[in-house]
């Protein structure tokens, strides 16, 4: 209603609390928005196992089944991998989500905190249409190899934490100003 159209989720965020509760406030809006969520950590009876990252091609599937139940929707409308997992060839992951693409059931093909050479080997396989990467005034590490990158290829960037994980708003309290039990 005040004009936020592109929402950003991850099954890990809750894990899957997120996007349940999105799905539920999207009822009867789901035109409206476009959804991004994310895959490819390693979640077991609904609790993030660590740091364990789980993109193996099958998993991407039920993630996404998972996620697409939970948003009550039919399609996701961009899909990133949340981190790359070093135990899977991120051409694998591009080939899976590719299908998922093919099928209907996601619209783009998405990277988060990939690396240069990660987005070049995922793009040869599946165009990525988005990366998604810290970037502010003061996390500027993107510029010297990725934004180029990223304007070669013709792919959008995502930044989060555009106002310095809120230090830039000029509204930043000291811990003690905050009362106990606010997080």
């Amino acid at each position: 209603e005040l004009g936020c159209t592109f929402l950003d989720t991850a099954e890990v965020y809750g894990p899957h609390t997120n996007e349940a509760l999105l799905g539920r406030a999207l009822k009867g809006r789901r035109d409206k928005v476009t959804i991004a969520t994310k895959f490819g950590f390693r979640i077991e009876n609904g609790k993030q196992i660590g740091t364990d990252r789980n993109s193996r091609p099958e998993h991407i599937r039920e993630a996404v089944d998972g996620s697409l139940g939970r948003l009550a929707t039919d399609h996701i409308d961009l899909l990133y991998q949340h981190r790359v997992d070093p135990a899977v060839p991120i051409e694998d992951v591009a080939g899976a989500v590719g299908k998922l693409i093919t099928e209907g059931k996601v619209r783009f093909f998405g990277l988060s905190e990939a690396g240069a050479a990660n987005i070049r080997r995922a793009h040869a396989v599946h165009p990525v249409s988005a990366v998604q990467s810290e970037y502010s005034l003061w996390e500027r590490n993107l510029e010297p190899e990725i934004i180029p990158l990223l304007s070669e290829l013709g792919i959008g960037l995502v930044p989060f934490a555009p106002l310095g994980r809120g230090f830039l708003t000029g509204d930043v309290k000291r811990a003690e100003d905050y009362p106990e039990g606010d997080y």
